[in-house]
């Protein structure tokens, strides 16, 4: 299936690894131009220079911290200066600290909704003009199974995560006129850097080993086992596509089955 990426331009954050760099490496693939993102300038460069090598599309990066609204425009400034516009964003970035409510003082839940939330919104405000004037664009979310149904232990992304999919929904109803659409991907348990942080974290707290934590997970997902990034990332690349032009306001869980609700 040809998903008419050719020729577009994506800016994809939080891309130097994991999720997001599988999705970069998705719309590369697919003929895609590519922004990779990363708070480190050497890593953005290095990873947007093997990308390229690897797919032969038009790859760069652009560094900044995206909890600090300044690095937002600088991001955004830097990938229309690359690619003369932004048709597709995909917003992802680090997960929060694990832990119960009692663990994360005033400071972490406000860097938390700086982190997760206001990025979000930030990003979403730079780039949605723009699409909606050239009536064509693609916003896409990277979540987490978090939004469907809360995962214990991790209270901060729980709760900002849906605040996201509240965002993201209502967005996406504004934006649909204007032949632009608005969707989540919700990943679950995915062989990431991320995922190691959670284990590592788990096995501090319960003293289980990290390939218990990790047998345990598998043991939760119907399929039996861990997602891969490369997974992820194909659901992604489908949803920014001109083929999913009539799917919007949706969030597409790519997570083996894990989530227990019907919807």
């Amino acid at each position: 299936m040809d998903l008419g990426l050719k020729g577009k331009a994506a800016l994809v954050c939080g891309s130097s690894q994991g999720l997001g760099r599988a999705i970069a490496e998705a719309l590369a693939a697919e003929g895609a131009d590519v922004v990779v993102n990363s708070r480190y300038p050497e890593k953005a460069s290095a990873v947007a220079a093997e990308i390229a090598e690897a797919t032969g599309a038009k790859v760069v990066g652009a560094a900044g911290d995206l909890s600090d609204p300044a690095a937002v425009e600088s991001v955004v400034a830097a990938a229309r200066a690359a690619m003369g516009r932004i048709d597709i964003l995909v917003t992802n970035t680090a997960g929060p600290p694990s832990g119960p409510f009692e663990d994360h003082d005033a400071e972490a839940w406000r860097h938390a909704v700086a982190l997760l939330f206001e990025s979000v919104v930030n990003l979403a405000r730079a780039v949605l003009p723009e699409m909606k004037e050239r009536r064509w664009g693609r916003i896409l979310h990277v979540t987490s199974i978090t939004v469907k149904q809360p995962v214990h232990g991790l209270i901060l992304s729980n709760a900002v995560r849906a605040a996201v999919t509240g965002f993201a929904k209502t967005l996406s109803n504004e934006a649909a006129p204007f032949n632009v659409t608005v969707n989540c991907v919700v990943p679950g348990y995915t062989r990431t850097e991320r995922l190691v942080d959670l284990a590592e974290a788990e096995s501090s707290r319960s003293g289980a080993s990290i390939a218990e934590i990790y047998g345990r997970w598998a043991g939760e997902v119907p399929m039996g086992r861990l997602g891969e990034p490369e997974e992820l990332a194909a659901m992604a690349a489908l949803l920014c596509s001109e083929r999913a032009s009539y799917v919007t306001g949706q969030s597409v869980a790519v997570d083996g089955g894990w989530i227990r609700g019907l919807f």
